[in-house]
């Protein structure tokens, strides 16, 4: 059912903002601007699809009482079919922009992705994701930051988070979450054989100091030498920098920088935002909602995909989808997956909708 009070309310919010758009007070103060024009960006696909509804129920009404018309009968039964096939694909589309918005969304975000099972093969399959994210991320316009990185003596990577900066960031990579599964045959393997190994990625939304505040007196600062795998280009100086929350004993290490302030400041950015999902995930236990009874993406334990590289297949778990074009999504081709995936989780969201009961203990 489409609660039509509450589009026409968004309708006239949108012509008020329109109103608003054009005093010379708001157009002066840029921060209020901002917040108009954000909301009417939000306001206008809703109210864009109201509208050919509300045309579309009208038409649908003139059709039917046309159908006794000797003369306007016969288009009236051919057009109503049509009509009624699009008004309800307008209404699911309505029904899915009118769903509860994340509100970490629109934020940058931090991608932590580690090695898990499988040694050093392991540790180059963490590289492997690393690259198939940051090339998936050229092809969005946004940026990366490195925030911390350890290494892994074969050339792989044993750890690496970042933060991205963009557009929506948060709403494209937060279904990442998860162990991601390798099947391939090793460079070290002799005889050939397929092994399997694991990787571990965690998307995390970057948290505002404003909203997550951290007492100087529950961190303990310990600074050592930064170590690597070796070679000329390790830091010896004493830049690294362990930073332990002490009230829920939340470890960070930064060591990328060779200055202290700055690896600093970066295990602070982590920090916070591990302890603002912390907040979150405790909230979502509390509820037992949304991850739960969808696709489970915060749930870390849960495998969430595999990569076969001998069938160069690629398999999402949580949606039973299989794709064979490994070598393309692991080159940064991420756009059907991922739209797959947001696809089962608004479906998800849609039938809770329906039936509230459902995903509850």
């Amino acid at each position: 059912m489409i609660p039509t009070d509450k589009l026409r309310a968004f309708a006239r919010r949108q012509e008020e903002i329109d109103q608003l758009m054009c005093d010379p007070a708001v157009v002066a103060d840029p921060k209020r601007l901002n917040d108009l024009n954000r909301e009417r960006t939000q306001l206008a696909p809703i109210v864009t699809h109201f509208e050919r509804f509300s045309a579309l129920t009208r038409q649908i009404a003139e059709d039917k009482e046309a159908l006794q018309d000797p003369e306007l009968g016969p288009l009236a039964r051919e057009e109503l079919p049509l009509l009624e096939q699009e008004i309800a694909q307008v209404e699911r589309e309505l029904q899915i922009l009118l769903l509860p918005k994340d509100p970490n969304d629109e934020r940058n975000t931090l991608v932590e992705i580690r090695a898990g099972a499988g040694g050093e093969e392991a540790a180059l399959f963490a590289a492997d994701l690393f690259r198939m994210y940051t090339r998936f991320a050229e092809t969005k316009g946004w940026r990366i930051e490195l925030l911390s990185k350890s290494e892994a003596a074969a050339g792989g990577l044993k750890e690496i988070i970042v933060l991205v900066t963009g557009d929506k960031v948060y709403s494209k990579l937060k279904f990442e979450s998860g162990v991601h599964r390798v099947q391939r045959v090793p460079a070290t393997e002799a005889q050939g054989r397929v092994h399997t190994s694991t990787a571990t990625v965690a998307v995390l939304p970057e948290a505002d100091e404003v909203e997550l505040e951290i007492d100087e007196k529950d961190l303990r600062f310990d600074i050592a030498a930064s170590g690597g795998p070796g070679g000329q280009g390790v830091n010896t100086t004493n830049s690294a920098v362990q930073i332990t929350h002490l009230p829920t004993g939340m470890i960070v290490k930064c060591q990328d920088e060779r200055s202290q302030i700055k690896n600093k400041a970066k295990g602070l950015k982590i920090l916070r935002s591990r302890l603002l999902e912390l907040e979150q995930r405790k909230q979502d236990e509390a509820i037992r909602d949304e991850r739960r009874s969808m696709v489970k993406a915060g749930d870390r334990s849960e495998k969430i995909r595999t990569y076969n590289f001998p069938q160069n297949r690629l398999t999402d778990h949580r949606i039973g989808l299989t794709l064979y074009k490994l070598d393309r999504v692991i080159d940064g081709d991420l756009t059907e997956l991922m739209d797959a995936v947001g696809a089962w989780h608004q479906a998800a969201q849609l039938e809770q909708l329906r039936d509230p009961d459902q995903g509850s203990p």
